[in-house]
């Protein structure tokens, strides 16, 4: 039985959300600076995260849910996702209370950050998901693990899969991950006839 696990922003999505929410709220100056350091490695992706979630959680948080839900996505790759359901997963560091409404159009189990709100404000961060643990848990019940994504927090998670694709559909995937990855795609078309080949 084959597992596909998903990460989210730029691999079924069609932008990184967490710039999206900055340039909607006017507050994209500080979260560019962070992102590119993350980027580049110069931040680690941790860090990076609990900076990021700082400075957005004061925002509201059922006003960023509503935003994201309409996100544009890649619609061959979510086809595939509701096409196979049970054989699917999202893996995002994304927090809970931003992600639901999006996660839940898309239809698949979905694991994610999760963070305390109140009055409408992310007020601490309880869980940041490590995705290498997602891929622990479905190797550990037998599955074989396929793992499709592009950032270096995807790094570990792809490490330890059976397989690992580099998604180059919304951006070039970063240098850590092409090098772990055992295939390399540059659009849908490509990343859906491999997830196809690996059912």
């Amino acid at each position: 039985m084959t597992k596909f696990i998903f990460d989210l922003d730029g691999t079924i999505t069609k932008c990184e959300t967490l710039p999206l929410i900055a340039s909607h709220f006017k507050v994209e100056e500080k979260i560019n600076e962070l992102t590119k350091a993350t980027v580049a490695g110069q931040v680690p992706f941790i860090e990076s995260f609990i900076r990021r979630v700082y400075i957005l959680g004061k925002l509201p948080a059922s006003e960023i849910n509503d935003l994201l839900s309409g996100v544009e996505t890649y619609a061959k790759v979510v086809e595939f996702i509701q096409q196979h359901k049970e054989n699917c997963s999202i893996a995002t560091g994304n927090l809970d209370c931003w992600i639901e409404k999006l996660a839940g159009k898309i239809g698949c189990e979905y694991f994610c950050s999760s963070g305390k709100v109140k009055k409408d404000n992310v007020v601490k961060l309880t869980n940041i998901l490590k995705k290498e643990d997602i891929v622990r848990r479905y190797k550990d019940e037998g599955y074989r693990v396929v793992f499709i994504g592009d950032g270096n927090n995807d790094v570990e998670a792809m490490r330890m899969a059976d397989v690992a694709i580099a998604s180059g559909l919304t951006h070039s995937p970063a240098l850590g991950a092409i090098s772990v990855a055992n295939y390399l795609v540059l659009n849908e078309v490509a990343l859906c006839r491999q997830l196809n080949q690996l059912l």
